[in-house]
This record gives C-alpha cells, sequence and structure tokens, in this order.
C-alpha cells in the first residue's frame, strides 16, 4: 500500500491506519476519522448536554489526535486511546465554558432541569436534561464504564460525590420516564 493511497472498500484495520497517519498519511487519518467521528460526537453530546459544543469538542479531539498520533504506542486499542482523549477534552471544555460563563451569569439555576411535559424520545434525550454533574457522572459509569474511584479522579471529586451523582441522575431519569 503505498502512502496517501488506501484502495477504495477496503477494511484496513485502526492499526495499520495509525501507523501510516502517524507517517503523514492524511488519508489514512480520514479514514480514521470516518471511522470513530459519530461514535466520539455521540460521547462528547453525552458529556457536554450540547450539540454545538459536542461539534466543537469533536473536532478538537481529532485535532489533537493529529498532533499525538506520533505519541500513539499501540499498548491499547486506538479507539480506548481515542476516548479517553475525548473524555478529557469534553471535560476541559466544559470547565472552560463553565468559568467564561460565570464571569457574566450567576449559576443560581445550575440544577434546574425542563418540565416533563416537554415531549422527548429517548434515552439521550433524557439524559441532556440531567444536571451538569449528574449528566456527566451517568454517561461515565452507565453508559462508558467507568469506575466510581476513575471519575473521581478525572473530576477531581470525592468518590462518594460521584456515586450520590450517579444515585440522583437514575432518580431523575426514572421520574422523567
Amino acid at each position: 500500500m503505498t502512502a496517501g493511497i488506501l484502495p477504495l472498500n477496503s477494511t484496513v484495520s485502526d492499526f495499520d491506519l495509525v501507523t501510516l497517519a502517524g507517517q503523514g498519511d492524511r488519508s489514512a487519518f480520514k479514514q480514521l476519522y470516518l471511522n470513530h467521528h459519530q461514535r466520539i460526537y455521540a460521547l462528547s453530546l453525552r458529556l457536554c448536554g450540547q450539540a454545538a459544543q459536542a461539534e466543537e469538542v469533536t473536532q478538537e479531539c481529532f485535532i489533537l489526535v493529529w498532533q499525538k498520533l506520533p505519541q500513539f504506542r499501540g499498548d491499547s486499542q486506538f479507539s480506548t486511546w481515542l476516548h479517553s482523549i475525548c473524555v478529557n477534552q469534553a471535560l476541559s471544555s466544559i470547565r472552560k465554558q463553565k468559568s467564561f460563563w460565570a464571569r457574566f451569569i450567576p449559576l443560581e439555576n445550575d440544577n434546574e432541569f425542563p418540565g416533563k411535559d416537554e415531549d422527548y424520545q429517548g434515552l439521550d434525550k433524557l439524559i441532556l436534561r440531567l444536571p451538569e454533574r449528574a449528566r456527566i457522572v451517568f454517561v461515565l459509569c452507565a453508559i462508558e464504564g467507568y469506575q466510581h474511584e476513575e471519575i473521581a479522579g478525572l473530576l477531581g471529586i470525592a468518590v462518594g460525590t460521584s456515586k450520590t451523582q450517579y444515585h440522583r441522575a437514575k432518580q431523575l431519569l426514572q421520574e422523567m420516564l
């Protein structure tokens, strides 16, 4: 396979694509993007709660991946490495946005969520209605499989707080159903 030219309809492994992309092959990186962007966007949306912010996080995530690709050692699956970059990028974006808006808007209604009369379908739409911290903990624990100790480390909170936020998210979701 020559650099820069991938055969159409080929099923090249992520490892091979990463190797080629790490050598500067843009078509290999494009294929990695096409293989993974939907899952990264979905995770970003669940964590951020806003489509525009999720699109931005997804874009920033793949820019960061392109820059850090030579650092990928292959100790884990590429998708695992990409996933961790996405989670860190989304959490960083949430912190930045919160600190930016905190200068202009008081956070008095931080725990408020829309009423039950709105017509929402699907768990993802309900998750977006959760308060921010409860949503993040729920997504990381229930959907992405993180342990409370890992979540606590990522968010800088106590393990007990992680468990409490998870329980709160489950209760709120049950009420919404």
